[in-house]
């Protein structure tokens, strides 16, 4: 199941046009897909820890193109390019295990962990405004 949840997310990835979009639109547009399947598959929030090889796996297709966009939002200064595109998109996906610890904890719905996430990570990456739906 996880591996057809990650085919899931890769083909819906493909489908959002997020190189389309300017960097931070992509990034929610990426951000939403994600969350979407996710939510079809709630059992994933309740699966035991694994280790971080197997963690790394499971979310590359996420990971791939959130350092690609970050990447080019830095490129084109959409995004803060004083530190290294690694180091965000750590921050990122640590802003994401605690946007999914708060909904497995019933302090956030999924939808309020969602903006949270989305205004935490933008932040972080530097963006001043959120960007409005595209």
């Amino acid at each position: 199941m996880i591996e057809r949840a990650t085919a899931e997310v890769a083909a819906a990835f493909d489908a959002a046009e997020l190189d389309d979009l300017p960097p931070a639109a992509a990034l929610v547009r990426l951000l939403d897909v994600g969350w979407q399947v996710t939510a079809r598959y709630s059992f994933v929030w309740h699966l035991p820890t694994v280790s971080a090889e197997q963690d790394a796996s499971r979310h590359a297709p996420v990971l791939d193109r959130m350092l690609e966009l970050i990447r080019r939002g830095q490129d084109t200064g959409e995004l803060d390019a004083t530190l290294p595109p690694g180091w965000l998109l750590t921050g990122s996906l640590a802003l994401g295990r605690a946007a999914e610890q708060e909904v497995k904890s019933g302090r956030m719905t999924i939808g309020e962990a969602t903006d949270a996430m989305h205004h935490s990570i933008l932040r972080l990456l530097g963006v001043r405004q959120q960007p409005g739906p595209e």
